[in-house]
Parts: C-alpha cells; sequence; structure tokens
C-alpha cells in the first residue's frame, strides 16, 4: 500500500520498487483526505494508478477501496475501463462501503446511517457490476441512476476487472460472496493484537460459511488481510511481519497488504525493514501461496 502523499518524483520510485521487489499487487487510498494525513498532501488515487500502471508491467494495480462517498458507477465505469486498458488486464478493484468521515463531510452530503451507507455500497456494486459487463446498461435505484450507459470497448479483462470487495459483517459478506473474486477484511477495531486475531479469524470462518451458503467454491475467492489495521504496524521489524503473514496464512488467506513505511505515524518504519522483509520472507511466503 502506497498512499497518494508525495509528489510523482518521489511516488515513482516506489511503484517501480513494489514491482522489482516481486509483490503480486500494489495499492492506494481512494481518498479525498484520509484522517490524520487531512491537512498534508494528497493526490488523487485513479491518477496516481495511471501513473503507476506507465512505469510497471507485471504487478497488479488498484484502488483499495474505492466508495460510493464520492464516486458515482458510471463516470467510475469509465475511469476502469481506461486504466485496464492503459495497465494491459492488471487492475483489480478494491471497493468498499465508504464512511461518515471526511470523504462525505467534505461535499457536504448529509450524513449517512451505517445501514444506508451498507444499502447504498451494495447498489454501487450491483450497478457498477452491470456497467462493466453490459453495454447499453440502465439503473435506476434509491442512490444511482444509469440511462442507456455506454461501456464500449469495455475491459480488457472479460467479463469485467476483478473486483476485491470489503467486508466486515453479514450483509457486506454477501455482497462479496457474490461479486467478488476477492475479500478483504481489516479486522476488528482493538487495542489489544490477540482480540484483533481472534476477530480476523471470525471473520474468516463467517465468510467461508458465507461463500458455502450462496454456492460459490471457496478456491476461487481470494483473501486479502490488511494486516496493518492490527494495533501494531506489520514493518516494525522482520520478525513482526513474518509472524502476521504466517498467522494470516494459517487463518486461510491467501494475500496480505502492508504499507510502505513512512516517516511518521501512522505506519511510521524504516524501508530497510521493507528491504529485509523482500529478501528474507517473501520468498518463503511465494513459495507456500496457494496455485
Amino acid at each position: 500500500m502506497i498512499l497518494p502523499e508525495d509528489r510523482w518524483w518521489a511516488a515513482e520510485p516506489k511503484w517501480r520498487a513494489a514491482e522489482e521487489y516481486g509483490f503480486d499487487h500494489a495499492w492506494t487510498y481512494d481518498h479525498l483526505g484520509w484522517r490524520s494525513l487531512v491537512d498534508g498532501p494528497w493526490f488523487e488515487a485513479m491518477a496516481t494508478l495511471t501513473a503507476a500502471a506507465m512505469v510497471t508491467s507485471r504487478i497488479r494495480l488498484g484502488p483499495l477501496v474505492a466508495s460510493p462517498s464520492f464516486r458515482h458507477p458510471v463516470p467510475f465505469m469509465r475511469e476502469l475501463i481506461t486504466l485496464d486498458d492503459l495497465a494491459d488486464g492488471r487492475l483489480l478493484v478494491g471497493l468498499g462501503a465508504g464512511s461518515a468521515a471526511f470523504d462525505a463531510k467534505v461535499l457536504g452530503y448529509p450524513e449517512l446511517s451505517a445501514r444506508e451507507r451498507a444499502d447504498r455500497f451494495v447498489e454501487f456494486v450491483e450497478a457498477l457490476d452491470g456497467l462493466l459487463t453490459t453495454d447499453g446498461y440502465d439503473h435506476r435505484g434509491t442512490y444511482f441512476s444509469a440511462v442507456g450507459a455506454r461501456n464500449l470497448p469495455g475491459p480488457v479483462q472479460r467479463p469485467r476487472m476483478p473486483f476485491v470487495i470489503a467486508a466486515n459483517g453479514p450483509r457486506t459478506m454477501r455482497l462479496a460472496a457474490r461479486f467478488g473474486s476477492g475479500w478483504v477484511t481489516t479486522g476488528p477495531r482493538t487495542d489489544d493484537v490477540d482480540e484483533w486475531w481472534r476477530g480476523v479469524a471470525e471473520r474468516a470462518v463467517r465468510f467461508d460459511e458465507t461463500l458455502d451458503r450462496v454456492g460459490r467454491d471457496r478456491t476461487r475467492v481470494h483473501r486479502y488481510l490488511s494486516l496493518d489495521a492490527a494495533p501494531v504496524y506489520s514493518l516494525t521489524s522482520v520478525d513482526v511481519f513474518a509472524e502476521a503473514a504466517g498467522r494470516a496464512a494459517e487463518l486461510g488467506f491467501t494475500d496480505v497488504v502492508t504499507h510502505w513505511p513512512r516517516s511518521t505515524g501512522p505506519y511510521q518504519g524504516h524501508e530497510s525493514v521493507l528491504e529485509q522483509v523482500v529478501d528474507t520472507v517473501l520468498p518463503t511466503l511465494r513459495d507456500h501461496s496457494p496455485g
């Protein structure tokens, strides 16, 4: 995860390095501003990913996560098709419900309840799926509309690029099970590391049960864990990362996401630790990766 906070002369080497290091995917946040960093530099996600696509050739790229807090599925569909073309079919689309934080407040929208945000998210994903797979798509919902929306030439990846859907609760897990090529979780909010891992384990079990109920093959859906949602930053040390990645694998996660170290919090760390992880831990993870 590379936050979109650096001018391109400083950001470009990170995206190039992520590929050279051998990571499978590289992501950026899709926000108008984010938490404690809202008063600092911040760049737009899709433009950042476009630039990243131009300086890489293998690594998969995507927003983690885009949300309906400030996006409409029709223009977003066009952005995704364009980016998938520029990346030659390497785009992953992380999607989440959004929150009542800065992204919504800066636009002056009325605050939605958690239930309303879930309603909007379900409609957003359903509409986006239809728009990407059907030319001349119509949709009339509570939050979004589309009238004869064209999608030519369509995505490079068929029938569309993979969705990686963030879900922690039952309803969004059902959505991820229906539409997701991947599911991503941040686990519970807690300051206790053991409690966080217990919550992650419970969510992993519930997602497997949800896949069974909707008739999806468990092996067809990747499971992503955002390691840095835990109370301890995953790149604090090589040992911390190795232990976290190992525990994630034991719980059935196929992929983990860590944040590029920053000079200050959040995610404060040293790039030397990242380099050591690349040298000593990444090869062992790849040796045990599925498929």
